[in-house]
């Protein structure tokens, strides 16, 4: 079934799975945002749309707590995630970084295994719940033929679905995902955005997804948040905040937004470039 995004996940009444407060991102001596703000509803699809460089995979290592904040603070449910422990955090919010390496000759199960270390302790070792984790997360994948599979014979698009089966296998409530579809083919890009869509509709997941597509960002998405230059420039359902003078300040281009006659999302055609 085609998703609709006929819900508004910025209803004032929900809640924020995710919030960033006056956030200031530094590399180094880079500011690359001051003064951020952001929410991430709980219980929808996120989208986070923007061209190259302009802080969207920064804000994401933020929201993770990958990357501390020189100022402002980021908020888990309610709570600074940096007063929070680590393992508790990774219970609670799972990441694919939009690259990774894995250790030299280990094998697909093994890696997705991996995702089940926050659930271990010295009293919790390996168990049959953390089984049938691995084996749910590999299926959902697509990539249960591979288990036995080294990382590093795999193609890129394999590997990227191997690292998604590893950030599935953690059971978060919350899931970051950035660029999932890196190196997939179309018919894999939709597996996965289908994927997460029905992880967010059928267990009740919070997913934020960094795409370049608009259109995909607009039909697997409930909530879109558009960022240039380190700023959110605006955030809502797709069927309100894509519209052409958007897409010409955000991206630099006129389009033509039309009906997608699939989903009934709105559809980007870009026209021309204003050269900026």
């Amino acid at each position: 079934m085609t998703p609709s995004n006929t819900r508004d996940p910025a209803d004032p009444a929900g809640r924020d799975a995710l919030r960033g407060e006056r956030l200031v991102l530094r590399y180094e001596a880079r500011t690359v945002a001051d003064g951020l703000d952001v929410a991430v509803p709980a219980g929808r699809v996120t989208a986070i749309v923007g061209p190259n460089a302009c802080g969207k995979s920064t804000l994401l290592r933020a929201l993770s707590r990958l990357l501390a904040p020189a100022a402002g603070r980021v908020l888990l449910d309610g709570e600074d995630i940096h007063r929070l422990p680590t393992r508790e955090v990774a219970r609670r919010l799972g990441l694919l970084p939009q690259s990774a390496a894995a250790p030299h000759g280990i094998r697909v199960a093994e890696l997705v295994a991996r995702g089940r270390v926050p659930h271990q302790t010295l009293l919790r070792q390996w168990s049959d719940a953390d089984e049938r984790a691995v084996r749910e997360a590999l299926a959902d994948a697509r990539v249960s033929e591979l288990a036995e599979r080294a990382v590093d014979e795999l193609s890129g698009g394999q590997r990227q679905r191997v690292w998604l089966a590893m950030v599935l296998a953690q059971q978060t409530p919350v899931l970051l995902l950035d660029e999932p579809t890196t190196y997939l083919d179309i018919a894999h890009q939709l597996e996965v955005l289908e994927l997460c869509r029905r992880l967010n509709r059928e267990r009740g997941r919070t997913v934020v997804m960094v795409l370049h597509d608009l259109n995909q960002a607009a039909r697997y998405a409930d909530h879109l948040i558009a960022m240039r230059d380190g700023a959110i420039v605006a955030a809502g359902a797709p069927a309100t905040t894509l519209t052409p003078a958007l897409i010409e300040s955000v991206f630099g281009i006129r389009c033509v937004i039309l009906p997608d006659p699939v989903a009934g999302t709105p559809l980007v055609v870009p026209v021309a470039s204003t050269g900026e």
